[in-house]
Protein backbone atom coordinates (compact mmCIF):
# COMPACT_ATOMS: atom_id res chain seq x y z
CA UNK A 1 0.00 0.00 0.00
CA UNK A 2 1.25 3.46 -0.87
CA UNK A 3 2.51 5.65 1.96
CA UNK A 4 1.91 9.39 2.37
CA UNK A 5 -0.83 9.71 -0.26
CA UNK A 6 -2.64 13.04 0.23
CA UNK A 7 -6.38 13.04 0.83
CA UNK A 8 -6.74 15.40 -2.15
CA UNK A 9 -6.20 12.38 -4.40
CA UNK A 10 -9.46 10.70 -3.26
CA UNK A 11 -11.65 13.53 -1.94
CA UNK A 12 -14.78 14.68 -3.73
CA UNK A 13 -14.11 18.08 -5.25
CA UNK A 14 -17.57 18.84 -6.65
CA UNK A 15 -19.25 19.22 -3.29
CA UNK A 16 -23.00 19.62 -2.82
CA UNK A 17 -23.33 22.53 -0.34
CA UNK A 18 -25.95 24.32 1.72
CA UNK A 19 -26.14 27.92 2.92
CA UNK A 20 -27.55 29.03 6.27
CA UNK A 21 -30.49 30.55 4.41
CA UNK A 22 -31.44 27.17 2.90
CA UNK A 23 -34.15 25.17 4.62
CA UNK A 24 -34.16 21.57 5.77
CA UNK A 25 -36.56 20.59 3.02
CA UNK A 26 -33.90 21.55 0.47
CA UNK A 27 -31.33 19.60 2.50
CA UNK A 28 -33.38 16.41 2.45
CA UNK A 29 -34.09 16.83 -1.25
CA UNK A 30 -30.33 17.11 -1.91
CA UNK A 31 -29.55 14.09 0.28
CA UNK A 32 -32.03 11.94 -1.64
CA UNK A 33 -31.39 13.30 -5.13
CA UNK A 34 -27.60 12.87 -4.92
CA UNK A 35 -27.67 9.78 -2.64
CA UNK A 36 -25.30 11.39 -0.14
CA UNK A 37 -25.23 11.48 3.66
CA UNK A 38 -23.27 14.67 4.46
CA UNK A 39 -23.55 18.25 3.22
CA UNK A 40 -21.18 21.05 4.26
CA UNK A 41 -22.85 24.34 5.20
CA UNK A 42 -21.00 27.34 3.82
CA UNK A 43 -21.04 31.09 3.45
CA UNK A 44 -19.56 31.47 -0.03
CA UNK A 45 -16.84 28.84 0.28
CA UNK A 46 -16.17 29.44 4.00
CA UNK A 47 -17.10 26.36 6.01
CA UNK A 48 -19.62 26.98 8.81
CA UNK A 49 -20.88 23.51 9.65
CA UNK A 50 -21.83 20.06 8.46
CA UNK A 51 -25.31 18.62 8.12
CA UNK A 52 -25.77 14.87 7.98
CA UNK A 53 -28.80 12.86 6.98
CA UNK A 54 -28.68 11.40 10.49
CA UNK A 55 -29.10 14.94 11.87
CA UNK A 56 -32.39 15.17 9.97
CA UNK A 57 -33.53 11.77 11.19
CA UNK A 58 -32.92 12.90 14.76
CA UNK A 59 -35.60 15.56 14.43
CA UNK A 60 -38.06 13.57 12.33
CA UNK A 61 -39.05 10.03 11.56
CA UNK A 62 -41.05 11.24 8.58
CA UNK A 63 -38.80 9.78 5.89
CA UNK A 64 -37.01 7.07 7.85
CA UNK A 65 -38.89 4.32 6.01
CA UNK A 66 -38.32 5.26 2.37
CA UNK A 67 -34.94 6.74 1.48
CA UNK A 68 -35.69 6.44 -2.26
CA UNK A 69 -38.79 8.64 -2.18
CA UNK A 70 -37.77 12.10 -3.38
CA UNK A 71 -40.96 13.71 -2.05
CA UNK A 72 -40.40 15.47 1.26
CA UNK A 73 -42.92 16.08 4.04
CA UNK A 74 -41.90 19.53 5.26
CA UNK A 75 -44.00 19.81 8.42
CA UNK A 76 -41.27 19.09 10.98
CA UNK A 77 -38.56 20.79 8.93
CA UNK A 78 -40.35 24.12 9.16
CA UNK A 79 -39.71 24.13 12.92
CA UNK A 80 -35.90 24.15 12.61
CA UNK A 81 -33.19 25.93 10.63
CA UNK A 82 -30.09 24.43 9.05
CA UNK A 83 -28.01 26.30 11.64
CA UNK A 84 -29.92 24.73 14.53
CA UNK A 85 -29.44 21.19 13.26
CA UNK A 86 -25.94 21.23 11.72
CA UNK A 87 -22.75 20.28 13.55
CA UNK A 88 -20.77 23.43 14.28
CA UNK A 89 -17.62 22.15 16.00
CA UNK A 90 -15.91 20.68 12.99
CA UNK A 91 -12.75 18.73 12.53
CA UNK A 92 -11.28 19.47 9.12
CA UNK A 93 -8.30 18.21 7.17
CA UNK A 94 -6.18 19.94 4.56
CA UNK A 95 -5.68 18.57 1.05
CA UNK A 96 -2.15 17.56 2.07
CA UNK A 97 -3.32 15.46 5.04
CA UNK A 98 -2.48 11.84 4.29
CA UNK A 99 -5.11 9.20 3.70
CA UNK A 100 -3.75 7.34 6.74
CA UNK A 101 -4.09 10.38 9.01
CA UNK A 102 -7.62 10.98 7.72
CA UNK A 103 -8.56 7.34 8.30
CA UNK A 104 -7.22 7.59 11.86
CA UNK A 105 -9.39 10.65 12.54
CA UNK A 106 -12.52 9.02 11.12
CA UNK A 107 -11.91 5.76 12.96
CA UNK A 108 -11.66 7.48 16.35
CA UNK A 109 -14.51 9.97 16.00
CA UNK A 110 -18.29 9.64 15.70
CA UNK A 111 -18.64 11.08 12.20
CA UNK A 112 -18.22 9.60 8.75
CA UNK A 113 -17.16 12.61 6.68
CA UNK A 114 -14.61 15.39 6.95
CA UNK A 115 -14.54 18.72 5.16
CA UNK A 116 -11.27 19.28 3.33
CA UNK A 117 -10.25 22.91 3.76
CA UNK A 118 -7.49 25.32 2.90
CA UNK A 119 -7.75 27.62 5.89
CA UNK A 120 -11.49 28.20 6.28
CA UNK A 121 -12.22 27.62 2.59
CA UNK A 122 -13.93 24.37 1.64
CA UNK A 123 -12.15 22.60 -1.21
CA UNK A 124 -13.60 19.11 -0.89
CA UNK A 125 -15.11 16.42 1.32
CA UNK A 126 -13.88 12.95 2.19
CA UNK A 127 -16.10 10.18 3.51
CA UNK A 128 -15.61 6.71 4.89
CA UNK A 129 -16.93 5.44 1.55
CA UNK A 130 -14.08 7.26 -0.24
CA UNK A 131 -11.62 5.50 2.05
CA UNK A 132 -13.18 2.09 1.49
CA UNK A 133 -13.08 2.58 -2.30
CA UNK A 134 -9.40 3.57 -2.02
CA UNK A 135 -8.62 0.43 -0.02
CA UNK A 136 -10.47 -1.77 -2.53
CA UNK A 137 -8.42 -0.23 -5.36
CA UNK A 138 -5.23 -1.23 -3.52
CA UNK A 139 -6.05 -4.94 -3.88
Amino acid sequence: MKQHVPIASIMSKNVIKLNLSDDLTKAETLFKKHKIRHIPVVDGNVILGMLSYTDLLRISFVDAVDDDDEDVDTTVYNLFTVEQVMAKKLVTVSPETTIKETAQILSTREFHALPVCEGNLLVGIVTTTDLIKYLIDQY
